[in-house]
């Protein structure tokens, strides 16, 4: 499990998130620190990419190992919070992030959990130029943090088989996103890094809709997620997407 030695530079790396990311690497499996918000939305996004994923390939998802023989990348992994219940789902996973240190926490922690996942140190569009290919990508929480979405997501529709799907969770671009995932998240509340978001780089729905169609994908489900502060929980609601949300994206018939 060791990471992949690369420079992990393409144009969709911003290095200054990257630097932010990095700053806080040794911190991803801490549930009560700087990546809290992560673990509270943790079993959300598990319970979503799952239902997705299953529907998709029409496999039971209340099977023993439901992800048995699919290859599933997560771009961005950081510390390795999706990947590890995915393996444990039966899936063989690629976990891919541009910060080595995120990749070095990860492996180590993979390790002491016993499972067995390929971390690599490297970007979409160097697995895209290797030729890599995979059933599943998991983009969660990354988009907003690109330098260049055009190329990522291009990336992305590259390494994906035909018949395969992408999830993506992002936050819309919304005056109570601000105040919930800025002002209230990072100011008030300090669940996150001053600096973690810019909320000009938020997508509205209709705006990652429209890239993911140019990069040759349809967007076939849109969930919100919303947070409950008495139960400090989150749940999926098809109606609410005010400010996180999800979404599957597969291969256009022309793709």
């Amino acid at each position: 499990m060791e990471a992949e030695n690369t420079t992990a530079q393409a144009k969709s790396v911003n290095p200054d998130e990257i630097a932010h990311f990095s700053s806080m690497a040794e911190t991803w499996w801490d549930p009560n620190g700087p990546f809290k918000p992560l673990h509270q939305l943790n079993p959300t996004r598990i319970d979503f990419v799952l239902k997705q994923v299953c529907q998709h390939f029409e496999r039971d998802p209340l099977s023993e190992n439901p992800l048995k023989g699919l290859r599933i990348l997560d771009i961005g992994c950081g510390g390795g919070l999706l990947c590890e219940p995915m393996a444990r789902l039966g899936a063989t996973m690629v976990g891919a992030d541009a910060a080595e240190k995120n990749i070095r926490t990860a492996s180590i922690h993979a390790e002491q959990m016993g499972l067995d996942i390929d971390y690599r140190y490297i970007t979409a569009e160097e697995l895209a130029e290797k030729g890599e290919k995979f059933d599943v990508i998991l983009n969660m929480e990354v988009i907003e943090h690109v330098a260049d979405i055009p190329s990522f997501l291009g990336a992305c529709h590259q390494l994906l088989n035909n018949d395969g799907c992408m999830t993506l969770s992002t936050l819309n671009r919304t005056l109570k996103s601000w105040a919930m995932a800025i002002a209230g998240a990072e100011y008030i509340l300090r669940w996150l890094p001053v600096g973690t978001h810019d909320w000009h780089k938020f997508l509205k729905p209709s705006e990652l809709c429209n890239h993911a169609l140019e990069s040759g994908f349809t967007v076939t489900t849109i969930n919100g997620m919303v947070f409950n502060p008495l139960k400090s929980s989150w749940s999926l609601d098809p109606h609410d997407f005010s400010v996180n949300y999800l979404a599957l994206a597969v291969k256009s018939n022309n793709g």
